[in-house]
Order: structure tokens, then C-alpha cells, then sequence
């Protein structure tokens, strides 16, 4: 493999920015220091002017492969990962079949072997019959970065409301469990009552069905169970203001047992933008009235939450039109999060160093992941080069998911993706894509 020297760049890892010399040799960095010679050939690369910002770990992906591939693959939307610096992903098990057995799960891994640009894990998934099942990932620790309940509607069998099927797993397994937390019961009772009211429902009536309350009590039951035995919970997509009441900021991160994410639409997004945007932007949880956006900074802001992620969820153009009923709940995103926080670094809302903890730091240290997620000697080269000087725009032309829109298009970001680092891979380097070579499949220290 080639061997990289970054001269003079500026390195934004673990709380600090300094001007420093970052030597890739094979998959990982050798040596972080000032002034690097090196004996061996390197292909040397001029930082000055530039940031380099450790690979970006999103937790929560839909890459809808098997089964609904007529939206996505592995293969695209990895692409459109790595293009927007995201090194690593964690994708969901809502894909046809739905991911309810080990085996399946190891099918998704063969899928992503064969294909992905990005490094990989895949959650398990359950239904409120397939704890057995679920359980066997005990066994899968080191390997399988967790188990999905969807306590609130999903494709196929993976709703989980059955409280007997909750307590065991949450009980039983030794995984860390992520969760989608909305309270079905009710939305079903909110959507009859508006419905019942106007008739013909619109994109905004979206947050009011999907409202507060219902991710409120849904949360509430998941941490519930988690306190009663101990758990490892993560609770994915809080999109509301009231929901911050149960998450703590009085411990590390590595010390807390419940831990929560928020997502890059709910930072950026509010319900003001339906008019403009429709159902572009619907999505479950729902986008929200403004408070709770600022809210949710706040809250990011001062590490009642954990981690930024996406859950970048794709479907055709065709799917995110029709009725309320028919047009389909999900954005895709993966290819500009980290570019959407550098707009708010802009702003003066957040740092570049919070960007880096709560993007690559803190979904390392929450899963676990091995060897990755920092800028640190003897870790994976997973590794992200900024140039904060060169505005970019969304455009149809330089969108690589395979659904071919973005609820971003037209926004201009004040920085650039120039170069992105996968286990010392330069696969993506300024519009071009090296596929010579896959990701890797994550590892845990657990």
C-alpha cells in the first residue's frame, strides 16, 4: 500500500488543534509529530491551509440492501459516505428479509465485504418473537456492534411492543441496545383524531401525529427497562425538547450505561420547513417545532447527547410523493453531515473539536470500536481532509446516492470534503473514488 506524509496540517483530535506532521504507513498512523523524515518512499502531501479531522462514525444508516435495492446498495451509499467523510457505519437490520436471525445478519456482512468503500457493522434485529435468537449475539460481542429494537413501526416484523419480548432481551443480552422510540399507541390515536378533524392531512401535520409525547413515553419504557437491569442502552434520534429530561451529563462518556444520539436533519430542520419542503423532509421521529431544535443543541452542546449521526434513510423521488399515507418517512444524508456541521462551526455554534468528538470520539468510545474514531499513533488511518477555505453546493450532478436527491440540494457549505482515508486507503480524493480495495469489518473491545 503507499505510504502518506501530511506536512504542516492541522490536526483536530481529542480536544486540541495543532499543526502537526501525520505519517500513514499500511493501515494505520505511524507517527504524529513535527518535522517527520522518513527513510522509505511516502507520497507527501501539503497540509498547509488544511484540516485533517479523524474519519466520521455514523451509527445509524439505512443502506436498504437486500431487498430494497431499488433505492440503495451498500456499494452506493458507502460511496456517498466516504465522499462526505464518513469512514465507518452502522446500518440497520429493516431491509427485506428483515434481519431476525444470525444468519441473515452474516449475509449482510458478505454483502458489505464484497462492496462497501466505508468499514462496516450491522445491528441485529428483533421482533416480539425472536428473542432466541437475538440472544445468540451474546456470542458476538467483539463483532456485531448491537441489537435494534424498533419501538415504534418499521418494515415487516420489527415492531416491538410486546413488554414480555422487551424485558427478556433487555434482561438477557450482554449487547449494547440501540432503540427507536416512539410510542405507537399513541400515534395511532393522534393520526385518527387529525384525521377525523381535516380529512385530507398534509406534510405538516406530520410532527403533530408523530408528536412529543409519543417519543416522550417510548423513551421513558426503554430506560426503564435499562435501569431495571442494568443495561447498555442507546437510545437513537431524540427529536424532542421533553426528552432531554432523561439523559445525564454528570459522567464521561465511557462511564454512562444510557447514552443518547441526535441526527443532523433535527439539528438543521424545523417544522417551518415542511411548507417549503414537504414530505422531502418527512421522517420518523418527526422534525419538530423549533424550541425543540434548540433544545437539542443545547443539549449536544453540553453532553446530555452523545453522538451526531444521520440516519440517512433513502427512497426514490416517486416514494417521498402522493398522499401523507403514501409518501414515504426517510431522508438520505450520509454524504454531507460533517459538511453540515462545519456550516454551524461557521456560525460560531460549534467547534471544530466538539465536531470531531461527537462525530469520530464519542461513537468510538460509546460502541467500543477498536482502534478507530481518534488520530492517534497505532490506530486505523481513518481520516478525513478538510479545506475550510472552499465552499461546496449540493447539486444533482455531485450527489451519489443511488436515489439521486437531497433535501439539501442548492445549500452552500463553507468548506470542502478534499480527501477521505479509509484504513490508510485514500479512497475518495477530491470527486475521484480508488475501489480497488473494501472497508473492513468493525471490531469492538468488549
Amino acid at each position: 500500500m503507499q505510504k502518506y506524509l501530511f506536512k504542516n496540517i492541522q490536526v483536530v483530535n481529542e480536544g486540541k488543534i495543532q499543526c502537526l506532521d501525520v505519517l500513514i504507513n499500511d493501515e494505520r498512523i505511524e507517527k504524529i509529530a513535527t518535522g517527520i523524515e522518513t527513510k522509505y518512499a511516502v507520497k507527501e502531501i501539503n497540509g498547509e491551509g488544511k484540516h485533517l479531522f479523524p474519519g466520521a462514525i455514523d451509527d445509524q444508516v439505512h443502506f436498504r440492501e437486500p431487498g430494497l435495492t431499488h433505492k440503495a446498495t451498500i456499494y452506493t451509499e458507502s460511496k456517498a459516505a466516504v465522499a462526505g467523510g464518513v469512514t465507518s457505519f452502522m446500518e440497520m437490520p429493516n431491509t427485506v428479509p428483515n434481519v431476525l436471525t444470525p444468519q441473515l445478519l452474516e449475509d449482510k456482512y458478505t454483502i458489505a465485504a464484497n462492496t462497501s468503500l466505508a468499514n462496516y457493522s450491522f445491528f441485529m434485529g428483533t421482533s416480539n418473537n425472536n428473542a432466541d435468537e437475538v440472544l445468540k449475539m451474546n456470542d458476538h460481542k467483539k463483532d456485531v456492534c448491537g441489537v435494534k429494537i424498533f419501538m415504534g413501526a418499521s418494515t415487516g416484523n420489527m415492531l416491538v411492543d410486546s413488554h414480555s419480548a422487551l424485558d427478556k432481551i433487555f434482561r438477557e443480552s450482554e449487547m449494547l441496545i440501540a432503540t427507536h422510540c416512539e410510542d405507537e399507541r399513541i400515534i395511532k390515536a393522534n393520526y385518527e383524531r387529525i384525521k377525523k378533524a381535516r380529512g385530507e392531512l398534509s406534510a405538516s401535520d406530520h410532527p403533530v401525529i408523530r408528536d412529543e409525547e409519543a417519543c416522550f413515553e417510548s423513551s421513558l419504557i426503554a430506560i426503564k427497562f435499562a435501569q431495571k437491569y442494568g443495561s447498555r442502552l442507546h437510545i437513537l434520534h431524540i427529536s424532542t425538547e421533553k426528552e432531554l429530561q432523561l439523559f445525564s451529563n454528570m459522567m464521561p462518556l465511557k462511564e454512562k450505561k444510557i447514552t443518547a444520539e441526535v441526527c443532523v436533519h433535527h439539528l438543521h430542520f424545523t417544522a417551518d420547513d415542511y411548507e417549503q419542503l414537504g414530505y422531502k423532509i418527512k421522517c420518523n421521529p418527526a422534525i419538530k417545532a423549533s424550541h425543540n431544535k434548540e433544545s437539542l443543541w443545547k443539549a449536544l452542546l453540553d453532553d446530555r447527547l452523545d453522538i451526531i449521526a444521520t440516519d440517512h434513510a433513502p427512497h426514490t423521488r416517486e416514494e417521498k410523493q402522493g398522499t401523507y399515507e403514501q409518501a414515504h418517512a426517510g431522508l438520505p444524508l450520509v454524504q454531507h453531515p460533517l459538511l453540515l456541521m462545519l456550516h454551524y462551526q461557521k456560525q460560531g455554534r460549534i467547534s471544530f473539536e466538539k465536531i470531531a468528538e461527537k462525530m469520530s470520539h464519542a461513537p468510538a468510545d460509546c460502541f467500543q470500536i477498536e482502534n478507530r474514531g481518534y488520530v492517534r499513533e497505532g490506530y486505523f488511518a481513518d481520516l478525513v481532509v478538510v479545506d475550510t477555505n472552499k465552499p461546496s453546493t449540493v447539486t444533482k450532478e455531485n450527489i451519489f446516492y443511488k436515489c439521486g436527491w437531497s433535501p439539501l440540494e442548492n445549500f452552500t457549505f463553507p468548506a470542502s470534503i478534499e480527501k477521505t482515508f479509509v484504513s490508510g486507503r485514500m479512497v475518495y480524493d477530491d470527486g475521484k473514488f480508488d475501489e480497488s480495495i473494501r472497508g473492513q469489518r468493525l471490531l469492538f473491545n468488549r
